[in-house]
């Protein structure tokens, strides 16, 4: 089975750097920034991981191992001093006590932007009454399915994306993507596999712009928008994971994710042409299953400082959970999109309810 897989991983890896190396980077970047303030407080290592009904972002196969017959999970974080919102929300079902669904929601937006434009009439006075808000918004509905192999310690899971982005009354698209993933629990190992926009995701842009923004458009030396399609291509996510216990109620959990691309050379820790990965570990300590202690390291880079000498940075992230009577998760991270020192950190709150939590063979 482990060698099924690696050879399956290698044809991806040299498929999709032979046939995507020229393709555009950075489209649809808005799903990459992280949900569940659990994963954000490791720096975004979930992949092996992740069991609950976040997996519908981070892993689809982690949907198998939910510990209840629902569960919901909501996060609403701010960045860049609260000027760009996320709000996240999921929920997951079990179908049986294979396999199980989940839907969740993602936006992530600018709002009252200001819509300067018509900002001058047709007599060219300039009128502030003409100004009007409207918003940047990123939307992604998915659809998750994930079911346990005959193999055990073995699941695997699906997602389909459907995605919005929408400028104001300017411009708007509509993208589809599927990904696929795996997990493998081995022990207190776990090994987690996910490929995401396996078939690449293609949005499709329509502008809807009236004479007086093209006018101020080219006035301005802006280029008038065409039609066209953006490309997010696959990317390739590999989790490994190992939990450790000790002191009777102390545990410690310690995960190492690589993320691939294949656009081409990225500014990440291993870079080359066009295969890029990108590392990131997190740690997380817990006290008797209840109180949680996290941290992380990643989006690792080299820069060039002032004195023209290059160097390595990271960015640390931190954060700590609880879990109340095994039903609801409340967990806090203090973490950012981007280097600390390009960008203010945020504070990210998460909420994760049980309900209809499976009982122990105890009858708790």
């Amino acid at each position: 089975m482990i060698k099924k897989v690696c050879i399956v991983s290698v044809l991806f890896i040299l498929l999709m750097g032979a046939a995507m190396a020229q393709a555009p980077k950075y489209s649809n970047e808005f799903l990459n920034l992280g949900i569940g303030a659990r994963a954000l407080g490791m720096s975004n290592s979930n992949v092996a991981i992740v069991n609950d009904v976040t997996s519908g972002y981070w892993n689809p196969a982690g949907l198998a191992m939910v510990p209840s017959k629902y569960q919901l999970s909501l996060m609403h974080s701010e960045y860049f001093a609260g000027i760009a919102k996320f709000d996240y929300g999921a929920f997951a079902a079990q179908i049986d006590d294979k396999s199980t669904a989940a839907f969740s929601f993602i936006r992530f937006g600018v709002d009252d932007i200001s819509n300067t434009t018509e900002l001058i009439d047709a007599e060219g006075n300039i009128d502030y009454n003409r100004i009007t808000m409207f918003s940047a918004a990123d939307y992604a509905f998915i659809l998750s399915y994930a079911r346990k192999s005959k193999i055990e310690g073995l699941h695997y899971g699906a997602n389909v994306k459907v995605i919005y982005r929408r400028i104001g009354k300017f411009a708007n698209s509509w993208g589809f993507g599927l990904d696929v993933g795996a997990q493998y629990d081995l022990k207190k190992w776990h090994f987690g596999v996910v490929a995401r926009d396996i078939t690449s995701t293609f949005n499709a842009w329509s502008y809807n712009l009236n004479d007086a923004t093209k006018e101020a458009y080219v006035r301005t030396g802006n280029e008038i928008p065409k039609n066209t399609v953006e490309i997010t291509l696959p990317r390739l996510n590999f989790g490994a994971a190992r939990r450790f216990d000790f002191l009777k109620k102390f545990s410690a959990l310690i995960d190492l994710d690589l993320d691939m691309t294949f656009d081409g050379m990225r500014n990440v820790l291993i870079k080359s042409d066009p295969i890029s990965i990108d590392p990131h570990i997190g740690l997380e300590f817990g006290y008797n299953d209840i109180i949680y202690l996290r941290g992380g390291f990643g989006n690792f880079q080299k820069e060039i400082d002032i004195y023209n000498k290059t160097r390595t940075t990271f960015q640390p992230n931190i954060g700590v959970g609880i879990v109340i009577k095994k039903m609801v998760a409340i967990d806090y991270a203090f973490t950012d999109v981007g280097n600390a020192s390009i960008a203010l950190y945020s504070h990210v709150f998460s909420l994760k309810i049980n309900i209809n939590r499976k009982k122990t063979a105890s009858g708790k």
